[in-house]
């Protein structure tokens, strides 16, 4: 079931559910892995429950469990916890975003598995990480959101706390965590010993606040919401046109130039409170306002055609279905095709990763159901 790709070869133990642990092993499996997902007998991973339904499986589980193969387990049981054990002396990586402390309860924590298996790399990916104050807490996508500060940058100036419009809390910790086992990979491949590899997802939150963070250490300011521009770097941001809105990043005095002269505002260019861009951020308000009376008069696509060709870094503000109609969507392979025995044919996001050595292919194996690799895995393993 695995595509051809570099981590072709190894096998992937995933004891995730919902969505952090289970877009790391997506992106693993992506890369090649063979990925089995043990998952709680009757019931398996929360996300077969969630919507939207495709006839009468979860949509949302689909898009991110794509060639995968399932395995019931009870854990607390010893006859499957003896088959788990046969899939451990195995693997070369188990990934679990189990709260901390849970794995240990079953007796399969770093500290017991690798002495027992060396090689075998350990991922955890939990809310809070295994160390510190709140290391016991459960956590979903927003509750990091909120405490990691993102929320407090989002939005317009005035407005209500406001949620990233994608699970950026769960997805950022699924990234670091395959980055956290492709690295270690590479270290097995020198020593021959596995690792353990912690990541809280509140950390990500914190890592990706870059450019508050930096203001908030260099001038003790407390960022907030900016609605649709840059907080340090214009003009950077959306503006009105006659008929919707475009978005200018002109992100140095050279683009700041070129933007004015396709825009017939040479003056721009020259106006004291505009040249440079720390000048320009200090006049932000009077620059937009200036920038967007001249845009108002043209098309959001009248506009694009000025300004492309001039090598202006600018486009639309495209909702799902439009960026779905980009050509370059198309030919970049982005959206990937399963033939699902019961949902049909389902279309998702593809791999950004492109390989120059393995081949993309648009149409992907399906999510399991429940358990469905269950008499293969045992009759591989003997039993």
């Amino acid at each position: 079931m695995s595509l051809a790709g570099p981590l072709n070869g190894l096998l992937v133990l995933d004891l995730t559910r919902v969505l952090a642990g289970p877009y790391c092993t997506m992106v693993l499996a992506d890369l090649g892995a063979r990925v089995i997902k043990i998952e709680t007998p009757g019931t398996g991973d929360d996300s077969r429950a969630y919507g939207p339904y495709i006839n009468g499986k979860s949509a949302y589980f689909m898009s991110i469990n794509r060639g995968k193969e399932s395995l019931a387990l009870d854990l607390k049981a010893p006859p499957d916890r003896a088959i788990f054990e046969r899939l451990l002396e195995r693997a070369d990586i188990l990934v679990e975003n189990y709260r901390a402390g849970t794995m240990e309860r079953l007796g399969y924590g770093f500290d017991t598995l690798h002495p027992r298996y060396p090689r075998l790399i350990y991922a955890a990916c939990s809310g809070f990480g295994h160390t510190g104050p709140l290391h016991a807490r459960p956590a979903y996508d927003m509750v990091v959101q909120g405490m990691g500060g993102v929320m407090s940058l989002t939005g317009h100036p005035g407005g209500p706390p406001t949620r990233v419009g994608t699970s950026i809390g769960d997805i950022t910790a699924g990234l670091f965590t395959a980055i956290g086992v492709n690295a270690a990979l590479y270290r097995r491949t020198l020593s021959g010993q596995g690792s353990k590899i912690d990541v809280g997802m509140l950390d990500c939150q914190l890592a990706i606040l870059e450019n508050a963070l930096a203001r908030h250490f260099a001038t003790g300011e407390i960022p907030g919401p900016l609605g649709a521009r840059h907080p340090t770097i214009t003009p950077f941001q959306s503006f009105e046109t006659r008929d919707g809105h475009i978005i200018i990043a002109a992100g140095n005095d050279a683009l700041f130039q070129k933007l004015c002269a396709a825009l017939d505002m040479a003056n721009l260019a020259t106006d004291p409170r505009f040249i440079g861009n720390q000048k320009r951020n200090q006049n932000v308000d009077a620059l937009s306002q200036l920038m967007e009376t001249r845009l108002k008069t043209g098309t959001t696509r009248a506009w694009l055609d000025i300004l492309e060709p001039a090598g202006i870094p600018c486009g639309p503000i495209n909702n799902v279905a439009n960026v779905l109609a980009e050509p370059h969507v198309a030919a970049r392979n982005m959206i990937v095709e399963t033939k699902d025995p019961v949902a049909g044919s389902v279309h998702m996001a593809g791999n950004p990763i492109k390989l120059s050595d393995y081949a993309d292919p648009h149409e992907r194996a399906p999510a399991p159901e429940l358990d469905a690799n269950r008499a293969a895995i045992l009759r591989e393993l003997g039993l």
